[in-house]
């Protein structure tokens, strides 16, 4: 059977078995680029390598926001949009929500 495991292109050479341990991963990076109320386009990459998924890019983004909260920029909704419809633009896109 072929082996199932995540890796992280800021984590090289290290690979993640325990999908538990790949979201606590996913979490420990943002908030170490980020802090807990800003937002980046920079990504977080990760590679799923099994033989029981289909090789496809997956883009998470924030999600829609209307009004800023305490500690956020007031730019959010706009930044947030923006970065949005770089993501949308492409015509290969399938926008999951």
């Amino acid at each position: 059977a072929a082996e199932e495991y995540g890796t992280f292109l800021h984590k090289k050479n290290q690979k993640f078995h325990d999908y538990e341990q790949i979201r606590r991963e996913i979490d420990a990076e943002t908030h170490r680029s980020l802090g807990k109320y800003s937002i980046s386009s920079d990504p977080i990459n990760l590679t799923i390598r099994s033989p029981s998924v289909p090789n496809l890019t997956l883009v998470d983004l924030p999600g829609l926001t209307k009004v800023a909260v305490e500690g956020q920029p007031a730019s959010i909704v706009r930044d947030i949009e923006n970065m949005a419809r770089q993501f949308i633009q492409g015509k290969n896109a399938i926008i999951l929500a």
